[in-house]
C-alpha cells in the first residue's frame, strides 16, 4: 500500500508540474489602490516599463495621467500635462511606435453634440516619478459629423491613430486619422469600417496583427490587414465588472487586461488562445488559414480551457494528458507489484 500511495503522490506531483507552465503564462490581475483614481476609463501597457499600466480618470479630474504598477496596484507616477486646454471627457489612452503616449479627450456625454474633440500627446517618461510635461494638442473632427467615442488606438507599426465611435442607431464605426497629426489645423477622421458593438475601448496587439474592441459586457477580436479590420475572429471572454471601460494587450500579446471604473477598481486578465493570439505570440502554434473560428472563449474569466476557440489544443493541456497517462501506468504497475506480494 505504501508503494501505491507513493505512486499516487508522484502522479499528483507530475500533474501539477504539467499544468503549472500554462497557468504561469497569464499575469495576475490587480486592484488600483490610488484613491484619486475613481473613474479609470483607459488602460495601456507600458512599453518602456514592464508591468506598468497607464490610466486616467474619465472627467472632472484635470490634466493627469497615472502610472500604476500591475504587481501591487500602487501608483508610481502622476504625470501632469501642460500646454493644453482644460480636458473635457477623457476616455482613452494608447502608446505609439514613436515612444509617445496618446490621450483621447474624445468622449461626448451629450450624444455627439460637440463639433470637435482633442487628442493629447507626450513622450512616455523614462523615469517613473511625479512630473509635469508639455503635451501637444490636436483638434479632431469627423468627416460625417460629431460622434461620441471612447476608444482611441495607435497602430504599433504605422503610428496611425484610429477612433471607434459608440454605437448610435446602428452607426458605430472605426475612424482613421490622417497619416500624421498636426497641431496647425483640424485633423479629420474618416470612417473606414462599421463596428457593430457599443465600444467602450479598444487596443491593437503589440505586433499590430490583431484589434480588440470591448463593450460593457463583451468583446470581439479582428485580424488587422492593410489598415483595416478583416475577418471577425469572434468574441472573447470579458470578466463581470462594475462598469467595463478599458482594455489593453499585455506586452507579449498573449493576454487582455480589462479595467473598470469605480473606487479600488479591478484590472483582470483574460488569456488568449488559438486564432485570437497575435502572430508574434503564436510561437509553435499552428496558424489557421481563412477567417478563423468563432473565437468564443467561454472558459470563465481566464478565457483558458482544454482547447482554444478555433479548436487549437493548448500545449499545457496536451502535456498534462500525457503526464497523467504516464502516472496512470505507474499506479497500475504498483498495484501489480502489491498483488505479487
Amino acid at each position: 500500500m505504501r508503494s501505491l500511495l507513493c505512486a499516487a503522490g508522484a502522479a499528483g506531483i507530475l500533474w501539477a508540474a504539467a499544468i503549472a507552465p500554462a497557468a504561469a503564462d497569464e499575469p495576475d490581475g490587480f486592484t488600483i489602490g490610488d484613491s484619486r483614481i475613481t473613474e479609470s476609463s483607459g488602460l495601456a501597457a507600458s512599453r518602456t516599463h514592464p508591468g506598468i499600466y497607464w490610466t486616467h480618470n474619465d472627467s472632472d479630474d484635470g490634466p493627469y495621467v497615472y502610472a500604476v504598477d500591475g504587481r501591487t496596484g500602487r501608483t508610481v507616477a502622476r504625470i501632469t500635462l501642460r500646454g493644453i486646454g482644460k480636458p473635457r471627457d477623457v476616455e482613452a489612452i494608447s502608446l505609439g511606435p514613436d515612444g509617445n503616449i496618446y490621450v483621447g479627450d474624445i468622449g461626448d456625454n451629450f450624444g455627439g453634440s460637440w463639433d470637435h474633440v482633442w487628442i493629447y500627446r507626450f513622450p512616455e517618461p523614462k523615469r517613473l516619478r511625479d512630473a509635469t510635461v508639455t503635451a501637444a494638442q490636436f483638434t479632431v473632427k469627423y468627416a460625417d459629423g460629431p460622434r461620441d467615442a471612447e476608444a482611441l488606438m495607435v497602430h504599433p507599426k504605422t503610428g496611425r491613430v484610429y477612433i471607434a465611435s459608440k454605437k448610435q442607431d446602428g452607426s458605430g464605426a472605426l475612424y482613421e486619422g490622417p497619416q500624421r497629426l498636426t497641431t496647425a489645423g483640424t485633423n479629420t477622421f474618416r470612417k473606414v469600417a462599421p463596428i457593430d458593438l457599443w465600444v467602450t475601448d479598444g487596443a491593437f496587439s503589440p505586433d499590430g496583427t490583431r484589434l480588440v474592441m470591448r463593450s460593457y459586457f463583451g468583446a470581439r477580436i479582428y485580424h488587422w490587414r492593410n489598415g483595416r479590420p478583416k475577418d471577425d475572429i469572434g468574441s472573447v471572454g470579458v470578466p463581470i465588472q462594475q462598469q467595463g471601460e478599458s482594455v489593453t494587450f499585455t506586452r507579449d500579446g498573449r493576454t487582455l487586461m480589462y479595467g473598470s471604473e469605480g473606487d479600488r477598481s479591478e484590472v483582470e486578465p483574460v488569456g488568449l488562445s488559438g486564432d485570437q493570439l497575435p502572430e508574434s505570440a503564436r510561437g509553435d502554434r499552428p496558424v489557421e488559414g481563412g477567417a478563423g473560428g468563432n473565437g468564443d472563449a467561454g472558459k470563465g474569466s481566464s478565457g483558458r480551457g482544454p482547447s482554444g476557440p478555433s479548436g487549437a489544443t493548448e500545449p499545457g493541456f496536451v502535456k498534462g494528458v500525457l503526464v497523467l497517462g504516464l502516472a496512470a501506468v505507474v499506479v497500475v504497475g504498483a498495484r501489480r507489484m502489491l498483488r505479487k506480494r
